[in-house]
């Protein structure tokens, strides 16, 4: 089977309560916002692309780089892993004064603002999570 090798772009966005935005994609998976990058795109900009489409937020504050990791696509029905495409997932922190959340991309039908310490629990991808973990302490 021929992998195919993606790029993304996200971020950990906080909004003023220290609460982290993670979203609903295709009604079968939670994730920390993000996406691909497209042609002629940079790293930073797809973040806050991404970000925007997955939850309507767009007023963005850039605090720092995350950095990067690798994993698999999750499968269609959100119960494992599509290893027919892996990507490498560029991630960066942000701070938000909005609050107020409303996708526009219908991939992504729902975001929610949750605890950080509960994040962990409610990424689907084992990879997501243990990004999430690794970098908890930065936020």
């Amino acid at each position: 089977m021929r992998v195919i090798k993606t790029q993304s772009a996200g971020g950990v966005v906080l909004n003023p309560k220290g609460e982290v935005l993670v979203v609903d994609q295709e009604g079968t998976s939670w994730s920390l916002p993000k996406g691909h990058i497209e042609k002629g795109e940079k790293v930073l900009e797809a973040a806050e692309r991404e970000i925007y489409e997955e939850s309507g937020i767009n007023d963005l504050e850039l605090v720092k780089e995350l950095g990067s990791y690798q994993r698999y696509t999750i499968s269609d029905d959100g119960r494992g892993e599509n290893k027919s495409e892996v990507k490498t997932i560029y991630m960066f922190l942000f701070k938000t004064r909005q609050e107020k959340l409303k996708p526009v991309d219908d991939h992504n039908p729902q975001a929610k603002w949750l605890n950080k310490k509960s994040i962990a629990d409610r990424l689907t991808h084992p990879k997501d999570k243990e990004f999430f973990l690794s970098i908890i302490d930065k936020l």
